[in-house]
This record gives structure tokens, sequence and C-alpha cells, in this order.
């Protein structure tokens, strides 16, 4: 064992369950430390490594706000109702889904459940805008301000 910690990953919703004690420590303390660069920076929203990384960026915002990511089995199959964080429409966008195992009723709370990550994204000086896709699925388009 070389003794050497893994790196944090903000849950994308693309990865297994993130859960636990542990888990949301690390979630603390990588969320502080972005809130430290920002005041480094003098930033009262995103920071230049939030704009450069916006998928973890966001990941990490909606974490640390406490909302939960959905999440795969080894399989690939989502085995977890939550938000769902990936590119967007271009490098500085990012879209915000919220998603859930076949015959969970994620589409039925995806309209109040992406309004909390929006609310939680916009705090944070994030724009979030609310669409509607085909077959009536919602979602939210992040980007940074200007």
């Amino acid at each position: 064992m070389s003794g050497t910690a893994e790196p944090f990953e903000a849950a994308t919703g693309d990865g297994p369950v993130a859960r636990g004690a542990e888990r949301a420590a690390a979630v603390r303390t990588a969320f502080d430390g972005l809130v430290n660069i920002r005041r480094v920076m003098g930033s009262s929203g995103p920071a230049e490594w939030e704009r450069l990384r916006p998928v973890r960026a966001v990941a990490l915002a909606l974490e640390a706000a406490g909302i939960e990511a959905s999440a795969v089995d080894a399989e690939g199959t989502r085995c977890a109702t939550g938000y769902r964080v990936g590119a967007g429409n271009d490098s500085r966008s990012v879209r915000v889904e919220w998603l859930g195992p076949p015959g969970s009723g994620a589409e039925y709370t995806a309209n109040e459940a992406l309004r909390r990550c929006a609310e939680a994204l916009r705090a944070l000086g994030w724009v979030a805008l609310e669409y509607r896709g085909p077959r009536r699925h919602h979602y939210l388009e992040v980007e940074p301000p200007g």
C-alpha cells in the first residue's frame, strides 16, 4: 500500500452511490476549499477554477448543498434517484437532470428537485435556466455569469 489518497471527485450521478460520514466530511473539505479559492480571488461568483471545470464545480455545489446524486451500479444500470451533471451545449455550460431507476417515479419529482438544484446553484452565483426537452423531460442548463 502506497499511502496515497485517492483524489476527491464530486458525485456527478454517473458513478457509484456516494454516501456516509466519511463522504460527507470529504465533501465539506472540498467545498471549503472552493469557498477559500473564491475568497482569495475576490470572487462572489464562480472562480476561474470553477469556470475551467464546470461539471466538477456544479456537482460539488449540489453535493455540498445536501442534494442526493443519482448513481449507477457496476453494470451501468441506474440504481439511485438524484441529480446527474454532465456537459452542456458548450464548454461553459453544464446540464443537470433528475434521474432514477426505471419505475422510481423520478420524472414526477423532477420539477421540484430541479428547482432545489437551481436555488442552490444560483445562491453560489451560477446562472441556472430550466428547460423542457423531448418527451417533456425537464433539465437545467447551468453556466457562470457573463
